[in-house]
């Protein structure tokens, strides 16, 4: 008969990166977040048999986004070992939600599926990182990093699923895209269930929310100022690069197309920040962010050509691959809230982007995109001596943590 654990070797467990675990919750984001991808593409067709407006439609993304403001209730929930269960059931329930759109009778069913969809999903975005640093023990920027993979390709494969379906089969039959999220919940349960991915209600000892979100608050302002001064080159980049592009001239598959590849290289910049700022710190890997994504930017405007697309390369790799580094920072700053402070760092990164995406398309239209980018750029910029008030996470060199 085996004894108990010690605690040096419960301690040695907790510094070991488990790749199964992050593997499998970083795929369970890919469906989770291909589901979410299914609602733009069938937005025309709920326009045509439900006679919408086009601002009707549009609430409906709001209905999917509107309860990612709960996250932060959700992440201290979560951390209080209350609501686990939901990190295996979420891609089921979502999975499910968002395939009933195709056979919804009415517009108030399309919404209640989606609010529903959307709580789901802020559950499973508060909580779902938090596993994952559970997991990733001293390789936590690295677990991170995988964890932003599942987000970065989950909207690119769900139009294409959805699309795919309807044009195959008609939209009557897309509940049966269910099933394989429904399998995924369960292949989730059955792998992750022995693992302490999160504490239980047991052995929390957690303060009250409201102590909780006081002591988070001045890292957290920073954070979010570092999100606002981003928010303006990636929002320019992410939504208005091929409006900017058509106008000056390439053709509307050109303007797709590098838009596409700009993502690509946030994709693979998203993997390897992660890592690199688990080895040379986090501040590291953020001051080389927030320098070169402005200098990028200015030399984008500036070139013509396929200069401008090289460029474009290097400006996704570095400028949309904050993400993971910021999460690590925010986890590795409070371990005994990790939800919570995770559904903050997400529910204040929705706001602000979103507000700021607005600003930018504003002010392209008084002054022109060219100098709305060039502005972008000058303000994150900005947010480089903010980098130097974050924590000094240590520099690690590579120690032999079991894969």
């Amino acid at each position: 008969m085996s004894s108990p654990p010690t605690k040096t070797e419960l301690s040695e467990a907790e510094e070991r990166f488990d790749r199964k675990g992050v593997l499998l919750i970083a795929a369970a984001h890919t469906v989770q977040d291909t589901f979410q991808g299914f609602l733009p593409p069938l937005l025309p067709l709920f326009i045509g048999t439900m006679a919408l407006t086009n601002a009707r439609a549009g609430l409906l993304a709001l209905f999917l986004d509107l309860p990612s403001l709960l996250q932060p209730i959700f992440g201290h929930a979560t951390d209080r070992g209350r609501l686990k269960a939901l990190i295996y059931l979420s891609p089921g329930i979502t999975a499910v939600m968002m395939s009933l759109l195709g056979i919804a009778p009415n517009y108030t069913a399309l919404v209640v599926l989606l609010l529903m969809a959307g709580i789901s999903r802020a559950v499973f975005h508060a909580s779902g990182p938090a596993a994952v640093g559970h997991l990733s023990g001293r390789r936590l920027g690295h677990g991170m990093g995988m964890w932003m993979i599942g987000g970065q390709l989950g909207p690119s494969l769900g139009p294409l699923l959805v699309v795919g379906v309807v044009q195959l089969l008609g939209v009557r039959r897309l509940p049966w895209l269910m099933l394989p999220g429904i399998l995924v919940s369960l292949l989730l349960f059955w792998q992750l269930r022995t693992m302490p991915t999160l504490p239980s209600r047991s052995n929390s000892s957690h303060a009250p929310m409201k102590q909780s979100l006081m002591t988070m608050a001045p890292l957290m302002l920073i954070v979010t100022a570092l999100v606002a001064t981003r928010a303006f080159l990636t929002s320019a980049l992410s939504i208005y690069l091929p409006t900017f592009l058509t106008e000056r001239g390439a053709a509307l598959w050109v303007a797709g197309a590098s838009l596409s590849m700009t993502h690509l290289a946030g994709t693979v910049g998203v993997v390897f920040s992660g890592g690199l700022s688990d080895r040379f710190g986090r501040r590291t890997m953020l001051s080389i962010a927030y320098l070169c994504g402005p200098v990028l930017m200015l030399l984008f405007l500036a070139s013509t050509g396929w200069a401008q697309v090289v460029i474009l390369f290097f400006l996704g790799l570095t400028a949309l691959s904050t993400m993971s580094v910021l999460m690590a920072v925010v986890q590795e700053s409070f371990p005994a809230n990790r939800s919570l402070a995770n559904g903050l760092y997400l529910a204040t990164t929705f706001v602000v982007q979103s507000a700021i995406a607005v600003a930018v398309g504003a002010i392209g239209d008084h002054v022109g995109l060219g100098r709305a980018f060039a502005g972008s750029a000058l303000v994150m910029l900005c947010g480089l001596p903010l980098v130097r008030m974050l924590p000094n996470s240590a520099t690690r060199s590579p120690s032999p943590i079991a894969p």
